[in-house]
């Protein structure tokens, strides 16, 4: 699977500095390109580069810390495999920042801002439409994080962005329904309704039977994706 990872960075690499090997990278993870578990072979990754391990290194050592990459003596790089229990951990402090960052946005939501999370709502209902499960898995963050940014707090926005990152890897949008995602798509246009009403704790309710959706929609989605044994 790494030889994988290697071809694609070799056909789209731009350039050999330390930023895009970095970026190279964080993008294939993010993307889904590479599955969770993947190795990443600094040699490997600094050859198609034509540069040296030392700064393929740095950017492993940079991604360890966003927590996309693990590292262990003697074990190599690999991109971070989760658990079941880690990854609903993980939703649901995603969960939490949203909320916050809802709380806020609402009252600050302008026309414009609504307007765009429209559009990106009438793209998830064409997604589901021609069953189209990347489009889907793709505009859901587009729609959620245009919710959150009128808040205008950009420390809370990082902690989510980066929390989000930390699930992208395993793209659980492009395992769930049909079903389940008519019923998302349902929860988005009620959330649309509320935030244009500004009616805050309708949007905060809303948000975390969502939550508890997505929650059900990982359980559901479980045999389909890559996940390391719980610690049960």
């Amino acid at each position: 699977m790494s030889n994988h990872l290697i071809a694609q960075l070799a056909e789209t690499r731009s350039g050999n500095t330390r930023a895009n090997v970095l970026e190279e990278l964080r993008r294939l993870i993010l993307s889904g390109s590479v599955p969770p578990g993947t190795q990443i072979p600094p040699a490997d990754v600094a050859y198609a580069f034509s540069i040296s391990t030392i700064p393929v290194r740095e950017a492993l050592k940079t991604l360890i810390g966003e927590g996309l990459v693990d590292h262990r003596p003697h074990g190599g790089y690999n991109v971070s495999l989760l658990s079941v229990e880690e990854l609903h951990e993980i939703y649901f402090v995603r969960g939490v920042l949203e909320e916050a960052a809802l709380a806020r946005a609402v009252e600050k939501m302008t026309e414009d801002h609504l307007t765009r999370a429209r559009r990106y709502h009438e793209q998830l209902l064409t997604a589901t439409k021609f069953r189209d499960r990347k489009s889907f898995h793709d505009v859901s963050r587009k729609f959620h994080r245009q919710l959150v940014l009128p808040c205008a707090m950009p420390r809370l926005l990082n902690m989510f962005e980066s929390t989000w990152n930390l699930t992208e890897p395993f793209q659980v949008m492009r395992s769930v329904s049909e079903d389940i995602q008519h019923t998302l798509n349902d929860d988005h246009a009620r959330t649309l309704d509320a935030v244009a009403a500004g009616d805050t704790d309708t949007v905060l309710s809303l948000a975390r039977s969502h939550h508890a959706r997505l929650a059900d929609a990982i359980a559901m989605a479980e045999a389909d994706l890559t996940l390391r044994p719980d610690h049960r």
